[in-house]
């Protein structure tokens, strides 16, 4: 029994930009804004949210199913993934179009500008949930709007059961929109900032948003993550770091524990101790896709933050 990943495949061009942007940019000035920065520091990395949990995914010991489009320049990652184990008979390429991309510069003070060129992604939609791989469930995570709604009404049409994961992607979608996937889906998931534009968007509380499906998980960084389920409300720590270096894709790796602990049909505060591990390993990295472990390492990680084993 496998997973189906819904999402996007991107490549992160990453550079750092060795003093502030602030000192470059007048105020006075932006309406005429043409600067220049010069990035000694750069680094190209592998990512989108289907390629980011599908990777935490198989780190687990899963063999997860990542769905998405892709474009003519694919083939580094697509040897990237061979090299991982990872199956890549979902891909679909887009020959006319380039993979998803962001281009990232980040300043001394943590500061980002980003460009981000949505390419296949935006033919997402080509793509259709399979119904005869014995997938026992899915995520729609972060994609084109039109292969969101697609995919999502697909796996309920199949009676797959799916976690809804509306990321970055939220802001393409109304209130009425947004509760079209929460009634679809079977599990819902956001951060702290996407659990109040939902609540803004939706105009329910998430008490009032966890009545309509099995679990609501909201993470909240340092902070630890609620899961709404059961009429209930589980309070899950954070996992200790060894090292705080890059959060970037710190969701992508909880939402893969997530699915971990349903493929296993384990309880809520084990899936969501677990996961709460993952995103603290991803953080200890720069990078969506470059920290390992072995399974024995992460229970015996698990067992010194959490104090039992799973």
């Amino acid at each position: 029994m496998s997973a189906l990943i819904c999402g996007s495949m991107a490549y992160d061009t990453i550079m750092v930009f060795h003093d502030r942007f602030k000192n470059h940019i007048l105020p006075e000035q932006v309406h005429i804004l043409n600067v220049s920065f010069l990035v000694p520091d750069l680094r190209r990395e592998y990512g989108g949210c289907a390629g980011n949990i599908a990777y935490n995914l198989k780190l687990l010991g899963s063999e997860p199913l990542p769905m998405a489009t892709v474009g003519k320049d694919f083939q580094p990652y697509a040897q990237w993934m061979s090299y991982c184990g990872i199956n890549q008979e979902f891909i679909r390429t887009v020959e006319e179009s380039f993979t998803a991309q962001a281009y990232i510069t980040t300043d001394m003070d943590d500061n980002q500008i980003t460009a981000f060129h949505p390419g296949a992604m935006s033919h997402s939609h080509l793509n259709t949930v399979p119904t005869d791989r014995g997938i026992k469930l899915g995520i729609v995570a972060p994609d084109g709007k039109d292969g969101m709604v697609a995919h999502a009404q697909q796996f309920a049409a199949a009676g797959i059961p799916f976690i809804f994961d509306p990321g970055q992607g939220m802001p393409m979608f109304n209130g009425e929109e947004l509760l079209e996937f929460v009634e679809l889906a079977t599990w819902v998931t956001l951060n702290d900032y996407e659990s109040q534009l939902m609540q803004e968007r939706t105009g329910l509380k998430p008490e009032e948003l966890a009545k309509k499906v099995k679990a609501l998980v909201i993470t909240r960084g340092a902070n630890g993550s609620l899961i709404y389920t059961d009429g209930q409300c589980l309070e899950i720590p954070a996992a200790k770091p060894k090292a705080v270096l890059d959060p970037t894709g710190c969701g992508d790796a909880y939402r893969a524990g997530l699915l971990f602990g349903l493929l296993q049909d384990m309880d809520w505060a084990t899936t969501g101790r677990i996961a709460s591990l993952m995103g603290a390993v991803k953080v200890e990295t720069a990078g969506t896709q470059n920290h390992s472990f072995t399974l024995a390492a992460f229970r015996e990680r698990y067992h010194e933050n959490f104090g039992h084993s799973f």
